[in-house]
């Protein structure tokens, strides 16, 4: 790590993912721009009137836009019907015009995700989240990685975070962060060596005081205590819990942020990279289907 970043109180490196998604979002800008601005598009659906849902899917749909792209927005209510909710997305899918979908979730009660998750081939998939999509991970084939584990991934490389050799514990296993991240951790050219902790896992302070590496994504409130943390430790905080004082994570940031040598503040660090990922994500579907032409080398 290097001594010129912004740190805490307690002096470890603040792991700051609002920067760096800014950071992203201007270049997939100037990127676009030196292309001739083609079309970009991503599409999110919304199902419902879920706040906290809507509130994100407004700051997914700005930020493309601030990145060049066109954003395009499906409504539905939640009075409509599984069928309605997979022809929404089944049109999407169809458009030459759309290269990135994301389908909101949770979904509201009644509804399956699933079989509206399966609708989305592969290329179009910029969550990252169908089973086609998870599979190429496994694999090692093209297609879109989590947009959670993935910005996880890019703060570590923009804050210097060393991976090679390491130890890394992800807490928690989830499809949705935990399981993608441990792929991603232990993967050739990242090559930690990663260990998955969970709600059975007995000794959990002792595990988690091997990582060099610590990745919270259990959704259990300040679980992570500075007991957890191995002095000089990178943190990254996933898990979202809602409280009376709002949003906190699940690590203890002002205990932890003395021990660790840098970590990821709660809000404003891995969340801020979901968004920043799923734009680099939609761009890249777009150079699948052909709107844009592959960088070169």
């Amino acid at each position: 790590m290097t001594d010129s970043f912004e740190r805490t109180v307690g002096g470890a490196i603040l792991l700051d993912g609002n920067r760096l998604r800014d950071e992203i979002v201007a270049q997939i800008r100037d990127d676009l721009e030196g292309l001739g601005s083609p079309n970009v598009c991503l599409a999110t659906v919304l199902v419902g009137g879920d706040k906290p849902s809507r509130i994100y899917v407004r700051m997914k749909q700005r930020k493309a836009e601030e990145a060049g792209m066109r954003s395009r927005h499906v409504e539905i209510p939640e009075t409509a019907s599984q069928a309605d909710v997979e022809a929404a997305v089944q049109e999407l899918v169809d458009d030459a015009d759309v290269h990135g979908i994301l389908v909101q979730l949770p979904l509201p009660d009644g509804f399956d995700p699933e079989p509206v998750l399966a609708l989305i081939p592969p290329e179009k998939d910029v969550d990252g989240l169908t089973e086609r999509s998870m599979g190429r991970l496994i694999r090692g084939l093209p297609g879109h990685v989590p947009c959670t584990p993935l910005g996880v991934m890019r703060l570590m490389e923009r804050y210097g975070v060393e991976t090679v050799g390491k130890r890394a514990v992800v807490v928690g296993r989830s499809t949705l962060v935990g399981l993608p991240q441990l792929l991603l951790l232990g993967r050739k050219g990242v090559d930690a060596t990663a260990t998955l902790a969970h709600s059975r896992t007995p000794d959990m302070i002792e595990v988690c005081r091997e990582a060099d590496i610590l990745v919270a994504a259990a959704g259990q409130a300040r679980m992570i205590t500075a007991d957890h943390v191995k002095p000089g430790a990178a943190v990254l905080d996933v898990g979202v819990s809602r409280s009376e004082a709002g949003i906190v994570g699940d690590v203890d940031f002002d205990a932890v942020q003395a021990v660790a040598g840098a970590i990821t503040p709660m809000p404003g660090g891995t969340g801020p990279m979901t968004i920043g990922c799923l734009l680099e994500n939609t761009v890249a579907a777009a150079r699948m289907l052909g709107a844009i032409p592959h960088p070169t080398p």
